[in-house]
């Protein structure tokens, strides 16, 4: 289920896009109720990975709930006109279904609308209910054409966030077999991902798997010292049936704005498919989960030229985007590194220096000292 599956580049990204995507909110209320600990036959790791990987779906549909406790500072209010700040935390609920590669839908349910991103085939659908407005993509030849990148990014379901995990894994994780649990009313494994490296924010992932269609129905992820997830994602209500083939026939409403856009448009900034490694503005510092991500982000951050007059603000920057005054409310840092200011969560830290860059990663904020040294 690939449809809203961002690269899995690096393993600090599920995490960091967990905080950062912008998805739309939801009206889910709680969080996701413990119960009982069935009693299955015992599984090692390695069996569980190979559970993972030789799982064949046909198709399914259910609801996803969404939960962020990232411990962000308040931000809400500083950025004038844009509501990221306000999806850093609380809980979301996503509709999904699935029918195989071609046939995916998702919609992200908000409580002031819809939004619905569709794939039939060769066609790719995008409609926000709150303005009625809706895009359209007709893919290349798909024996030739890479898969869509339709934003947002943020993982749809618990398989999509477990992929993007078990993708990583090296020597520097730990994998192991926690406790059985009972995930919307069916019977579950869970496997458990650890970094070795004490730099990392990250305590744990875990993967609860259909004990029998080996499907990831829970993805957790805990912070250093705490045993509550800080982001988690679960089925709530799953249904393994492939869905009707006219839930993937986009019919436009009523006085609907239709955007049409080709399959070769590219998106505002760096793609989504290009790794930070391959991209000129953009480079990783170390490996395994204390990797930094290091860009140059003058223009974006909307960091004054040297030269500019005071008050000046750069000719690309956003209207409706006071970012000084987001910066501002940000704890001013420096050191033998440089002056800046730094953005703590749970599961990660991000430093903006004073001049121009960009470092973050699920690590500490002393690790990306060591690297804006360097």
């Amino acid at each position: 289920m690939s449809i809203l599956r961002s690269r899995p580049v690096l393993r600090w990204l599920v995490p960091v896009a967990a905080g950062v995507a912008v998805i739309g909110g939801g009206a889910a209320v709680g969080t996701f109720a413990a119960e009982a600990e069935p009693s299955l036959p015992p599984r090692t790791a390695a069996q569980l990975l190979v559970d993972l990987q030789t799982s064949s779906l046909e198709g399914l549909s259910g609801t996803v709930v969404q939960r962020a406790d990232l411990g962000l500072p308040p931000l809400v209010g500083l950025v004038p006109g844009n509501d990221l700040t306000a999806l850093l935390s609380g809980t979301h609920t996503l509709r999904v279904w699935y029918s195989g590669p071609d046939r995916q839908r998702v919609a992200l349910v908000d409580t002031l609308g819809q939004r619905d991103i569709i794939r039939n085939g060769r066609d790719v659908w995008t409609w926000e209910s709150s303005g009625n407005t809706a895009r359209h993509r007709a893919l290349g030849d798909s024996k030739g054409a890479a898969k869509p990148e339709v934003t947002p990014s943020l993982p749809a379901t618990p398989r999509e966030a477990a992929d993007l995990a078990l993708s990583a894994i090296d020597p520097s994780t730990e994998v192991s077999v926690g406790r059985s649990a009972t995930v919307a009313g069916r019977d579950a494994y869970e496997l458990v991902l650890a970094p070795r490296d004490r730099d990392s924010l990250v305590h744990q992932l875990r993967i609860a798997i259909d004990a029998k269609q080996h499907v990831p129905l829970r993805f957790e992820v805990l912070a250093s010292g705490s045993d509550q997830p800080a982001f988690e994602m679960a089925f709530t209500q799953v249904d393994y049936r492939r869905p009707d083939a006219d839930q993937f026939a986009f019919n436009p409403p009523p006085g609907v704005s239709v955007t049409e856009e080709t399959a070769e448009r590219p998106t505002a900034g760096r793609p989504a498919h290009v790794a930070p490694g391959k991209d000129p503005q953009v480079r990783t510092v170390g490996d395994g989960w204390t990797t930094v991500l290091v860009a140059r982000l003058d223009a974006a951050a909307g960091q004054k030229p040297a030269n500019a007059a005071p008050g000046q603000k750069p000719a690309d920057a956003a209207p409706d985007a006071d970012l000084s005054k987001l910066l501002g409310g940000l704890p001013a840092v420096s050191g033998d590194w440089g002056s800046g200011r730094l953005l703590t969560g749970k599961l990660f830290s991000v430093l903006l220096t004073d001049d121009g860059r960009v470092l973050a990663g699920a690590v500490t904020p002393q690790r990306l000292y060591q690297v804006a040294r360097g």
